[in-house]
């Protein structure tokens, strides 16, 4: 090809002679932007093909390595045109093109790599995509474990392309690890620290939770190295380090199985003749009614206390539900029927009240003169 675009120069006199490595450069430009513009008309057309199918990871498989191999048809005209340069030019800094190209290469599979690892992550915590979603934060922390092996192998890979020693790397990272350890002693608590709830999962991403031992509670947004993003419920966001969540205790109410309701009710001390019977009715109510979990949980409704001015029972029970709101619709539900049962007995709920009981004054004599007469 060189001789021809010599000779098709020299015929036209396009170029002076000699400068048809010009020409040549311009055509490996011209095979490169034609290379990219094939390799995306190639790329929609598998896309479109694999759009019916049922199949989910040669989509994933596609998209990671859509952008690097178009970039890596770049990279290949790029380099090949600076080789003609070179063979024209004897400049020495024409020397680091071999270098650079092994290390575009390792950097474009790496890249490759990593995007699949991002692909693979989402697809597998999507249930729309997939008929068994992994956990997303199980996922998450293989992703990063992943992601970071491929980053500090493709690292490696290119200190020895570049001429380093990777054995002497590892040993003063080994010796170097120490001095780090210490001055970085948080730093490697917090990892740790993550460590231990990807393993043992006391909360994922999107749960509630909050821990009696410190002001912490909200939504689980993130799971990171180094700190756990939590949103409060006022829609702050809460960045606790990993190490603190090892020496707290932490609830997850996202994974209670049910919500209580205990509340106690009393009633006006005229209708203690009726409490047997409300409380009977309010035991059947709560028994027949779709939103209670009466058979697996505790259900107790009892008469209490003798309280200062009403007559106590109380009412201990669980919704079917976990969710916030429709708890509290439950809820509301059930008290408002309990009212009603207690009105249906012509009673009433009591409220706090006095009685003032005023002693009868003592009778005057008959013969004693009254006061208010002059």
């Amino acid at each position: 090809m060189k001789d021809w675009i010599e000779s098709l120069t020299a015929s036209f006199k396009i170029l002076p002679a000699g400068s048809g490595w010009i020409a040549e450069v311009f055509v490996v430009i011209f095979i490169a932007l034609l290379g990219n513009f094939l390799l995306k008309r190639f790329f929609n057309r598998l896309e479109k093909r694999f759009a019916h199918t049922a199949n989910r990871w040669d989509d994933t498989l596609l998209e990671a390595g859509r952008k690097p191999a178009g970039v890596m048809v770049w990279a290949v005209g790029m380099f090949w045109a600076l080789d003609i340069v070179r063979a024209h030019s004897d400049s020495a800094i024409f020397d680091a093109v071999g270098p650079a190209r092994h290390v575009t290469i390792i950097f474009l599979l790496t890249w490759f790599l990593v995007r699949l690892v991002q692909g693979m992550e989402r697809l597998m915590v999507d249930p729309a995509r997939t008929d068994n979603p992994v956990d997303e934060t199980t996922a998450r922390a293989v992703g990063k474990l992943l992601r970071a092996s491929a980053i500090i192998t493709a690292s490696l890979v290119v200190l020895q392309t570049l001429g380093f020693s990777i054995s002497g790397v590892l040993a003063f990272g080994g010796i170097g690890g120490i001095a780090v350890g210490f001055a970085a002693k948080d730093l490697l608590t917090n990892f740790f620290g993550a460590m231990v709830i990807y393993l043992d999962r006391p909360f994922k991403v999107g749960d509630w939770v909050r821990s009696p031992d410190k002001e912490i509670e909200g939504t689980v947004e993130d799971i990171g190295w180094r700190m756990t993003r939590i949103r409060t419920f006022d829609q702050r966001p809460l960045y606790v380090p990993n190490a603190t969540f090892v020496s707290i205790s932490v609830e997850n109410p996202s994974r209670m199985r049910n919500r209580r309701i205990k509340e106690t009710i009393g009633i006006r001390y005229d209708d203690a003749d009726k409490m047997r019977a409300i409380i009977g009715d309010v035991t059947a109510m709560l028994r027949a009614h779709p939103d209670i979990e009466a058979k697996k949980r505790t259900l107790i409704v009892n008469f209490n206390s003798y309280g200062p001015s009403s007559l106590d029972f109380f009412i201990y029970t669980f919704t079917k539900t976990t969710d916030w709101v429709k708890f509290h619709g439950i809820k509301q539900d059930v008290l408002l029927k309990v009212y009603d049962i207690i009105r249906r007995h012509d009673a009433d709920i009591a409220f706090p009240t006095s009685t003032l009981h005023i002693a009868t004054a003592p009778s005057r004599d008959a013969g004693e003169p009254d006061d208010d007469v002059p």
